[in-house]
């Protein structure tokens, strides 16, 4: 399968007011594509707009929810109105409640599925049939949650593994009709984004991430790669490719590993009420940025440069002993008891 030259894209990219999806837009734009960026935060796509069009780029913007199939696929439409076709379609819009189950009402449960698995399934819906008229990429940032669940965030774990299953079926059903599209799972590890500002919580903290964290502008470096290069799944994070084969090996390991840390490291000292403003129904203002509250804990990654490149991609081994070189660096500085 054939993609084109990223200059010579439509690119659509939905959830990209902030964080990695902001980062990406602006990746892409710096590349020569043409974009459609779509959020719920019209000060944060007209500032991104701004930003796009002092470079000299081309962008135009569309506020939606990605809850309401029809505001989707307006994203679609504008993209074809405005450019004539699209390209590629990349979807990373999400929420979460950072909280332990018991204290989730059903409604946020649902909440957090309709926005971060149903707004995945509306997007594919709203691109496909534009896509399928002369090829292209869907790309779905999905989570390394997909993969393996975290505690207080089961919501959010839900919808990722729901996203994977989504898109496996999707890729067989697409390949069997002989359609020119790729689909790609993107799995990040821990981003610094704004997300752990973003998401409500019922931990009387600040929530944040299982550290280290990485920098957003590698999960868009993956993104824009694969807007070229056909991939079926991309893991960003040496952290995310150890926990993999962890988690292929020992769940039960896991567990154990989750039992002892997951609890205490995705919890701040920094009081939050559950009241404080968040995005789960509404976009919060004041967090139109790429980055979040943690760059001291961002570290960059050795295994990503590899699996972006085709002649190292069947480098197993080395990927093996950067994992482990990345977990024994994990472990010795944010495992308690291991420094």
């Amino acid at each position: 399968m054939q993609l084109k030259p990223i200059n010579q894209q439509i690119v659509a990219v939905v959830g990209a007011s902030s964080g990695i999806g902001r980062e990406t837009a602006l990746q892409f734009a710096k590349q020569g594509a043409k974009l459609v960026v779509a959020a719920r935060s019209e000060s944060g796509l007209a500032s991104l707009v701004d930003a796009i069009q002092e470079w000299g780029g081309e962008a135009v913007a569309v506020v939606a929810d990605v809850t309401s199939f029809e505001q989707v696929k307006a994203i679609a439409e504008k993209a074809v109105e405005v450019y004539g076709r699209l390209d590629t379609w990349v979807h990373l819009s999400a929420t979460s409640v950072f909280s332990a189950f018991d204290d989730i009402t059903p409604e946020e449960f649902q909440r957090v599925i309709d926005v971060t698995l149903m707004g995945q399934v509306y997007g594919v819906k709203a691109a496909l049939p534009y896509l399928k008229r002369q090829g292209g990429a869907l790309i779905h940032v999905s989570s390394m949650e997909g993969r393996r669940a975290l505690p207080l965030q089961s919501p959010y774990s839900t919808a990722k593994h729901g996203v994977e299953g989504f898109l496996e079926a999707l890729r067989v059903e697409l390949k069997h009709e002989q359609v020119p599209v790729s689909v790609t799972s993107i799995k990040p590890s821990v981003i610094n984004t704004p997300f752990y500002n973003h998401g409500l919580t019922k931990l009387g903290v600040k929530p944040t991430g299982i550290p280290p964290y990485y920098a957003p502008k590698l999960v868009a470096k993956a993104i824009l790669y694969t807007a070229e290069h056909p991939t079926r799944d991309f893991i960003v994070g040496d952290v995310g490719r150890v926990l993999d084969i962890m988690q292929r090996l020992s769940p039960a390991l896991v567990d154990a590993i989750l039992l002892l840390i997951g609890f205490p490291l995705q919890q701040t000292n920094e009081p939050k009420a559950v009241d404080a403003p968040n995005n789960l129904y509404q976009s919060v203002p004041n967090y139109d940025r790429v980055d979040g509250d943690f760059s001291h804990l961002v570290i960059p990654s050795l295994t990503d440069g590899i699996a972006r490149n085709p002649l190292l991609k069947g480098a197993v081994t080395a990927g093996i002993v950067f994992g482990a070189i990345a977990l024994a660096q994990w472990a010795t500085h944010f495992v308690p008891g291991l420094s």
